[in-house]
């Protein structure tokens, strides 16, 4: 399927502040850990010296959830995406010092890295936890979780792979319900209309601040119809 190319970014690039650590971090670990961005596809297998589950993390914020993943799945390989520097240098400090193998990052926009580095149906899972809501009604363009960006998400899956997604922002989930409802090729797997429980995810520290504030969590996890 030929998918129309979105231009509106869903995220504002922040000139955040880098610690030591961090600047350190993204010196001398990006050619253990790092993958440049380039418009062409990449061979995971090759990229992690071996053949195993892969799953993508869009938007992994300070690396936490995705580090703790990786460390207590080795079976498994993961491929996280941030576009902040801050919150990459932290991943790749927290890696370094696990000792793990099994994560590689990439500093670049999702959408693009998706377009150009990665081979369709070649994820087993595709993750997507508290992306920014834009909650205010004239920014919901910017919403990453849209008719585009699940169906560009469907090619990227194997099939029966996952997507998963979580929010605080009960607006965001209902939007996020109804995009993935709708879609062709994906099934709740929780059946029509039903929000998943959590489980086997980590907690993020976007999921603690709305916890303080007295928001909800809402966790969607649709699967990739197998093909006939």
């Amino acid at each position: 399927m030929e998918l129309t190319r979105r231009t509106i970014k869903s995220y504002v690039l922040r000139q955040g502040r880098l610690t030591r650590g961090q600047q350190q971090a993204l010196e001398q670990l990006w050619p253990v850990y790092g993958i440049d961005f380039k418009a062409e596809r990449l061979d995971l297998a090759a990229l992690f010296k071996r053949s195993a589950p892969i799953t993508l993390e869009i938007g992994f914020g300070n690396g936490e959830s995705l580090h703790q993943q990786a460390v207590s799945n080795p079976q498994n390989n993961y491929l996280g995406i941030e576009v902040h520097r801050p919150g990459v240098g932290h991943l790749l400090h927290l890696a370094n010092d696990a000792g793990i193998a099994n994560l590689r990052v990439i500093n670049h926009d999702a959408v693009e890295v998706l377009q150009q580095q990665i081979a369709d149906n070649s994820l087993d899972c595709v993750q997507l936890f508290f992306p920014d809501p834009w909650h205010k009604k004239r920014h919901h363009k910017r919403r990453i979780v849209n008719a585009y960006f699940i169906q560009l998400i469907y090619q990227k899956l194997k099939p029966g792979g996952l997507f998963h997604l979580a929010t605080d922002w009960e607006d965001y989930a209902e939007h996020m319900i109804a995009e993935l409802e709708q879609a062709k090729g994906f099934s709740n797997t929780v059946g029509k209309a039903n929000y998943a429980e959590k489980t086997g995810r980590p907690s993020t520290k976007f999921e603690h601040r709305g916890q303080r504030l007295g928001h909800g969590v809402w966790d969607l996890v649709f699967r990739k119809e197998s093909v006939d």
